[in-house]
């Protein structure tokens, strides 16, 4: 019988909990205590960031948890200097898993003389030693191949699926996936296949960045449960409008199903007196009080799949397996109340 590889895990300061909830669900994989390693990130005075690891990882497969959220320069500098620090240290290898990628809006040049920033970042990352990425739902996909290392995607839609059928368990029949825009289709697609739902588009056209003109239902919403699908909700202003606009068509319910919750500025407010009547989100990205407080906002964890893509990597099994809802029911077994 193969032994199965003991990863260590290591994180910053970006989403301590979810770091903690991934070791503990390695824990209940492994029937024994899983702990960070111990380590230290500090800042100096002047907020140069330091970093000291405190246990020996010669020889170690190593996974730093960390994603590049707000503050994303912070973050991301965090997770280069731990990457350096463990591969002085001999580390064996350094797996970066990163739940929400940031940059990952900066993937192409939208004008003259605009830099392709998500590129920058992945040769980053491997300047700094590390040699294999762990991320979900990225922005753009043709990002996997910014890297010369391998890039595991992981996507959110099977937990999406899982909550659904759960949550409308009696009314499946009535709903809808909407996308947001032309360019969210494949992953819309994606979700209403899984759930066996009909698939609708929200068409906007801007005048100018940040502002909407006009938006197009495409797609007969009347009497549906209509449920958006998008990988990012920053200041929530296209979704929240896109909730009205498709109540405005006949819609009975408007949910919204979004991987990364950035929700900065005024989001959080926008949501609250939205007619939207809930918006989950994963914890790829640490919650703050407001967003913990807010009612229509619920959380979906995401550390049952982390955990598993992490022991997989490590033992050289398929990750790709993860991309099935089968391969995730019992992961999740519990977690969705019917």
């Amino acid at each position: 019988m193969a032994t199965l590889l003991e990863p260590k895990l290591m994180t910053g300061s970006s989403n301590m909990p979810l770091a903690n909830a991934i070791t503990r669900r390695m824990a209940l994989h492994r029937g024994k205590p899983v702990d960070l390693v111990d380590a230290r990130v500090e800042r100096f005075n002047d907020q140069e960031i330091f970093v000291e690891v405190f246990e020996n990882v010669r020889g170690e497969d190593m996974f730093i948890i960390q994603s590049t959220s707000r503050p994303a320069n912070d973050n991301l500098m965090e997770l280069l200097i731990m990457s350096d620090a463990l591969r002085r240290s001999s580390a064996s290898r350094i797996t970066a898993v990163i739940p929400y990628f940031g940059y990952a809006r900066q993937d192409r040049r939208t004008k003259a003389r605009t830099p392709i920033t998500a590129k920058l970042v992945a040769n980053m990352m491997v300047e700094a030693g590390i040699e294999r990425v762990l991320t979900m739902d990225l922005h753009a996909a043709q990002i996997q191949g910014f890297f010369d290392i391998p890039v595991d995607n992981l996507y959110a839609s099977p937990i999406f699926a899982l909550d659904i059928q759960a949550q409308f368990a009696d009314s499946l029949d009535d709903v809808m996936v909407i996308s947001p825009d032309v360019g969210g289709v494949a992953r819309a697609r994606e979700l209403a296949k899984r759930i066996g739902a009909p698939l609708s588009i929200v068409d906007k056209r801007r005048e100018k960045a940040g502002e909407i003109a006009e938006m197009t239902v495409i797609g007969n919403v009347e009497g549906k449960k209509c449920i958006i699908v998008d990988d990012i909700c920053d200041t929530a202003g296209t979704l929240c409008k896109a909730a009205e606009v498709l109540m405005e068509h006949g819609a009975t319910e408007v949910h919204s199903y979004i991987t990364h919750g950035v929700l900065s500025g005024p989001a959080v407010e926008r949501i609250k007196g939205s007619v939207m009547k809930s918006l989950c989100i994963t914890d790829s990205i640490e919650a703050t009080q407001p967003v913990l407080d807010t009612p229509n906002i619920r959380i979906i964890p995401t550390a049952p799949l982390f955990a598993q893509a992490i022991l997989n990597i490590a033992n050289g099994t398929s990750v790709s397996s993860l991309f099935e809802t089968e391969t995730l029911e019992a992961s999740y077994e519990g977690l969705f109340n019917k």
